[in-house]
């Protein structure tokens, strides 16, 4: 038993327990809690304002006023209730990818190695080359935000959260601004990160993104998690009322 538990331990990257949030009198998260193993692609799903953002966010470090634990691998708690403390286990890839406009692509992916870290230029340039390469922006280095297409600003965001050589990667909504072929080009993306040993946390309320491309999703409703499993067993036979208005929801959209 205590072999199987530390094979366990070994696996997990992340675990986050009984998560707790509020705004005023809006309570916005009720005792959250999962795990997630390493090379996996997770996808936080549920409707707006159920909390998504909120749970990936604390991951992230950016939030002050919350209570629970979360874990990475074996360190033990990495933020308390009492306040907001740096996190280096994660990479945050925001929806609007908030890449600063006077920099270019390359600047951008160098900005956190040489400025938090203390990495050499040259060596960071080196290393930001080298992701932006691998993700298929290399043509694109010297460009300035304003210049990108919503593709190549999204890949570029997902570089500069690489550069800091995260274990697990963040996304919010990646999918929120892509036409389909992009976003299969991004599920293919995620999924050779994945192959290469990272672990990547998501937001989505893309359906059919989260079905083909996450290994396991989580349904969020009332400040819990209300459903979790395989996508398609949990997205193709959904058993919670939260997730069958989720999936009724983005019928609707594809209608209008």
């Amino acid at each position: 038993m205590e072999s199987r538990n530390r094979e366990l331990n070994a696996m997990r990257i992340l675990a986050v327990r009984d998560l707790r949030l509020s705004r005023g009198s809006r309570l916005i998260l009720a005792g959250v809690s999962f795990e997630v193993r390493r090379g996996g692609i997770v996808a936080l799903m549920g409707l707006s304002g159920a909390g998504k953002t909120s749970v990936l966010r604390i991951v992230a470090g950016l939030e002050r006023d919350f209570q629970g634990d979360v874990d990475f691998a074996d360190d033990g708690p990495a933020r308390r209730p009492s306040g907001r403390q740096p996190v280096h286990h994660a990479g945050m890839v925001f929806q609007f990818h908030h890449l600063f406009e006077h920099l270019t692509v390359l600047d951008n992916v160098c900005l956190a190695p040489v400025h938090v870290r203390g990495v050499k230029r040259q060596d960071a340039e080196t290393r930001a080359r080298e992701l932006l390469a691998d993700l298929g922006v290399a043509h694109r280095v010297y460009a300035l935000p304003r210049e990108l297409s919503g593709g190549e600003a999204q890949r570029t965001a997902i570089a500069r959260a690489l550069a800091m050589d995260p274990p697990l990667l963040l996304l919010d909504e990646p999918t929120a601004a892509l036409d389909p072929a992009r976003r299969g080009s991004l599920g293919i993306t995620l999924g050779d990160l994945a192959r290469q040993g990272r672990t990547i946390l998501l937001t989505s309320h893309d359906v059919d993104f989260v079905r083909e491309h996450a290994s396991e999703v989580l349904v969020i409703a009332d400040g819990q998690i209300v459903e979790h499993g395989d996508p398609k067993l949990v997205l193709g036979q959904p058993t919670h009322p939260a997730t069958r208005a989720l999936l009724q929801d983005t019928v609707e959209e594809s209608r209008s």
